[in-house]
């Protein structure tokens, strides 16, 4: 049944395990048209591999084709951009397939992420600004706050008032935020 043009699409969520260099396009003529492919996912960031998926399952005269990109946010990027565009006349078809990754491919895809993460919370450090402590280890420094984001962090109260003798003070200047905490800039 063809979906209506009033009717909104259905929203997908990826996380970022459902991401993969790793794309399977469906839906592609089955007219031996895999280089025309190739240099269509190719205007979206470098190409490791692409060929065809003979043991997949597919509606007659179309073909299947496996994808790898070198970078996951190039395939990221091509899926958006291609999935549901009309191909030599068939609308392709285009999906994640992480289940073709390997364990090293998971661990870089993540840490990947980690560092996509901190550039968005650290803008300072994309402009080559250093905030890192040598004498702190690195899971340590990834924590550090910088400045601009002290505003998001509760205000703690000290006390003026002094023990005698030996204090030590528990308070410590930092606290931890609730991630349902709103945080205005």
């Amino acid at each position: 049944m063809p979906r209506y043009k009033d009717e909104p699409p259905a929203v997908r969520v990826y996380t970022v395990c459902d991401e993969s260099r790793y794309l399977i396009v469906r839906n592609i003529p089955a007219l031996g048209c895999g280089d025309e492919l190739l240099k269509l996912f190719a205007s979206y960031g470098e190409v490791e591999e692409c060929k065809p998926m003979d043991e997949e399952e597919c509606e007659q005269f179309t073909d299947v084709y496996w994808i790898k990109f070198r970078l996951v946010s190039n395939a990221r990027f091509a899926k958006r951009k291609l999935d549901e565009f009309v191909f030599l006349g068939n609308r392709l078809q285009v999906s994640y397939a992480p289940q073709y990754e390997s364990l090293s491919d998971t661990k870089d895809k993540l840490e990947g992420r980690t560092r996509e993460v901190l550039t968005r919370l650290n803008p300072g450090r994309s402009k080559g600004i250093k905030v890192l402590d040598p004498s702190v280890s690195s899971t340590e420094n990834s924590l550090i706050v910088t400045p601009s984001q002290m505003n998001c962090l509760p205000q703690v109260g000290h006390s003026n008032r002094r023990d005698s003798g030996n204090s030590v003070n528990n308070s410590s200047p930092l606290t931890l935020v609730s991630s349902d905490q709103v945080c205005h800039y």
